[in-house]
């Protein structure tokens, strides 16, 4: 896996995809890493802009912290791969439900209980805003927010930047 920063567009090229790397410090140790989708829908037409809504799920465990749909990624599975069996499994959306931002992909790095943790955002639309969302266990709320109310949601200032980068590549 290579860890790009953003890429300087060049006026002449095709932009480049958004790749960004956020680090904060951590040790020598196995790196866990998680990928999942920033998942988002348009409303309706007649809405004012922005109409443009994020998905975020409570954990059920923990502090019950807001975070968009990931998870842990399993041997010999590729990061796009992990991201849509973590948003079916947790929020009952399927690739079917999703339409994959190509250009789009965050990276964060920091510690969980000691240990690097790094977390692959991509950013998937909904098709059908409408679409139900069914919760797995691992989460005991959901929640779709324009941006403000999502950053507030999710607490954390790396995924507060996340939201926000998503945000500004949408509009």
């Amino acid at each position: 896996f290579l860890q790009l920063k953003q890429q300087p567009q060049l006026a002449a090229a095709e932009p480049a995809p958004l790749r960004h790397v956020k680090t904060s410090a951590v040790i020598a140790m196995a790196t866990v890493r998680a990928c999942g989708f920033i998942v988002f829908r348009r409303l309706a037409k007649t809405s004012p802009p922005p109409n443009i809504e994020y998905l975020l799920l409570q954990t059920s465990y923990g502090e019950h912290h807001w975070t968009p749909p990931k998870g842990h990624v399993d041997p010999g599975e590729d990061d796009l791969t992990t991201a849509l069996r973590e948003t079916q499994e947790e929020a009952g959306l399927c690739s079917e439900h999703l339409r994959v931002v190509d250009d789009f992909v965050w990276e964060l790095r920091y510690e969980v209980r000691g240990r690097p943790k790094e977390v692959l955002y991509r950013l998937a639309e909904l098709r059908d805003a409408e679409a139900a969302v069914t919760l797995s266990r691992e989460h005991q709320d959901y929640r779709w927010a324009p941006l403000e109310d999502a950053c507030t949601l999710a607490q954390y200032k790396d995924l507060q930047d996340t939201l926000r980068a998503a945000h500004k590549h949408l509009t």
